[in-house]
């Protein structure tokens, strides 16, 4: 395959991060796509990944309404919303989310995650009370998305990704310098060859393997670039609520892995946590349980914030 070499060549004039204002959202949270980015045309060659035989066309890996499954013995058959979503307004949940829930650090990792926790966060989408701090990100797209959706196309797709097994999927790791990056679609890749640069007080946040990402495989693992420190100092966050917050346990259990309609948060995207942590913190994030968590975000730093992520990407999910 040659997807990353197509890509890293058309996008390495836009190897940037957008400016958002200094006192704003962190920027290296919130990658948002250059303007005139479009992908490499399908040559027809049908698309490969590691331990399948299975084999898809670039124009079937972008059909938003076709969740690319690449290991259906990795999970219970997809209901028909998950693997098609509802033409022409809704896509499949498995396209962004992919077949096992997985996700990847442009949005969330559903699999094992409470139902009902799930299924609320789409109707909080629906009704505008989840948004994004930062506009033009793939969240807005979800409060028009989701109006077309009936409340048992909600319950199926929440039951699905619920019942799934999360898996260790990333690495993180602790280091002054990172790969210089692009953003695609919405989220961090390495610039083939493209050398490296410090990484400062940022999470940078990419797929091992772009090739096997940019091709939606729920078996992609993600390497999370973190500043030396931050997963102790996350820790003792965490454990104490260092005079700023409660422990994190108290709601998400002693491992981080939820507690009842409570969402694990181990395991789990940093990148994706510090944008849930500061959308809660500045109330673009709302609905039924946000007014709990703003009280317990408010006093926290970005830094403190990377920090908790940092942690808790460590974890097992």
């Amino acid at each position: 395959m040659k997807v990353t070499a197509a890509l890293c060549a058309l996008v390495s004039a836009f190897a940037f991060t957008p400016a958002l204002s200094a006192d704003g959202p962190p920027e290296w949270a919130y990658p948002i796509n250059p303007p005139g980015l479009k992908p490499a045309p399908d040559d027809g060659v049908p698309r490969r990944v590691p331990g399948s035989n299975a084999t898809f066309t670039l124009t079937q890996i972008r059909d938003r309404n076709f969740a690319t499954d690449w290991h259906p013995e990795d999970h219970a058959p997809m209901p028909e919303f998950v693997a098609r979503g509802r033409k022409p307004d809704v896509p499949a949940c498995g396209f962004c989310h992919r077949a096992e829930g997985t996700g990847g650090p442009e949005n969330a990792y559903l699999a094992g995650q409470p139902a009902a926790y799930i299924a609320q966060q789409v109707r909080d989408f629906r009704s505008g009370a989840r948004k994004s701090s930062v506009p033009k990100r793939n969240v807005d797209q979800k409060s028009t998305m989701f109006v077309a959706a009936t409340d048992a196309d909600i319950e199926s797709a929440a039951a699905y990704f619920s019942s799934l097994k999360p898996k260790p999927i990333i690495r993180v790791v602790e280091t002054d310098t990172v790969p210089k990056t692009f953003i695609m679609a919405n989220h961090y890749a390495a610039l083939k060859d493209g050398g490296t640069e410090p990484l400062g007080q940022r999470i940078v946040e990419i797929p091992e393997n772009l090739e096997q990402f940019a091709s939606r495989d729920s078996r992609s693992r993600f390497i999370a670039h973190v500043p030396p420190g931050s997963v102790e100092k996350g820790r003792a966050l965490a454990a104490t609520g260092g005079g700023k917050t409660i422990p994190c346990a108290t709601c998400h259990g002693p491992d981080l892995r939820g507690l009842g309609p409570i969402p694990g948060i181990a395991g789990r995207s940093p990148s994706y946590l510090v944008r849930q942590l500061y959308d809660l913190k500045h109330g673009t994030r709302a609905g039924p349980s946000s007014a709990l968590m703003k009280a317990t975000v408010e006093k926290l730093t970005v830094e403190d914030m990377l920090v908790l992520a940092a942690y808790a990407a460590s974890l097992a999910p």
